[in-house]
């Protein structure tokens, strides 16, 4: 699942007044090609364009074949990395009784951190009308900021109603 409730306490505040985690989420893309399915598909992609490079060897047919046919897996190659390296996005999201932060990390920017009041945060799941189906954001604060926008619709609900239970532990 891409996304982990790493610490969780619906309990009463503490008496002391002291600053308790009441949730803590993390929450990153599904990554569905792993590096051994990765040598799996080169490996596969090289044996299959070999095949018909066979009947041609030994002839001057090859020299021009054989370029365009490396440059396919060549290019293959650099598109899976280049997934790879897009798909390296966590957000983590932590909440206690004083404040509510994320803090997004991407492969190829800045880190971005969204912090409000936990009285004031909303969880808002828009069936309709947003960039995916069931698109999951949380307003109060500065700005509104969405949240797990990679997440599949019914994980994007889940996580809805995780974060709702987890502003209710902190609202009481």
């Amino acid at each position: 699942m891409p996304f982990r409730v790493e610490h969780r306490s619906l309990e009463a505040p503490a008496s002391s007044g002291a600053s308790s985690c009441v949730l803590r989420l993390s929450l990153w893309p599904h990554q569905s090609l792993p590096p051994v399915g990765f040598v799996w598909a080169i490996g596969v992609a090289l044996a299959v364009i070999s095949l018909p490079l066979l009947a041609l060897v030994g002839t001057a047919a090859l020299w021009g074949i054989l370029p365009f046919a490396l440059g396919a897996v060549g290019i293959l190659w650099l598109a899976l990395k280049r997934s790879w390296r897009d798909r390296r996005i966590l957000e983590t999201f932590a909440l206690t009784r004083e404040r509510a932060s994320l803090r997004r990390e991407a492969a190829n920017e800045a880190a971005r951190e969204w912090e409000a009041n936990p009285y004031w945060v909303r969880v808002e799941l828009r069936h309709e009308g947003g960039p995916v189906e069931d698109y999951v954001t949380l307003e109060g604060g500065p700005r509104a900021v969405e949240i797990g926008a990679f997440l599949t619709p019914s994980e994007r609900r889940e996580l809805a109603a995780v974060l709702r239970e987890g502003l209710r532990a902190a609202k009481a």
